[in-house]
């Protein structure tokens, strides 16, 4: 039986709407793998995802909380941008990378209508990316309010 966490984030993990704008990321990024994930202070659980480059992940699965950059993002409510990590002198040696394989990143927090932070929306990709840019951040937050206010309705209305 799934608990509390797990049962509400399953609920999310078939909608079109959220799934319409992990392509969205996809495409503007050109990043290979796109998820949303459920973000607490000791979980980390994939909501949806889109991914392209077999990354192997799906919804429910769970990472441990502590080695995510997910987890950073739910301490500081900023989104973080990385275009190649081997290069970036805040994140090269950070767990995440070496763990996941990924060299580019980019998350930002899902903040729901009721101010509550309910997760990141993330993409990784194995190669570097061009991500950092005037305009790639407040794009991606415009994602991130959409699929704030898609939980939120689901949220009240599940």
């Amino acid at each position: 039986m799934l608990d509390e966490i797990a049962a509400t984030t399953a609920l999310h993990s078939e909608n079109v709407g959220i799934r319409g704008i992990l392509e969205e990321v996809a495409a503007v990024t050109g990043m290979g793998f796109v998820a949303v994930a459920r973000v607490t202070d000791t979980r980390w659980i994939a909501c949806q995802v889109l991914d392209q480059i077999e990354f192997g992940m799906s919804p429910g699965d769970e990472l441990r909380v502590s080695t995510t950059i997910c987890n950073d993002i739910r301490e500081s409510g900023n989104a973080v941008v990385i275009d190649n990590v081997s290069s970036d002198p805040k994140w090269h040696s950070h767990p995440a990378p070496a763990l996941c394989g990924f060299k580019s990143y980019i998350s930002l927090p899902i903040i729901l209508d009721d101010g509550s932070f309910y997760g990141t929306l993330c993409a990784i990709d194995p190669e570097p990316r061009k991500l950092v840019g005037p305009d790639t951040v407040p794009t991606l937050m415009r994602y991130a309010a959409r699929v704030a206010a898609i939980l939120s309705r689901e949220t009240v209305s599940g």
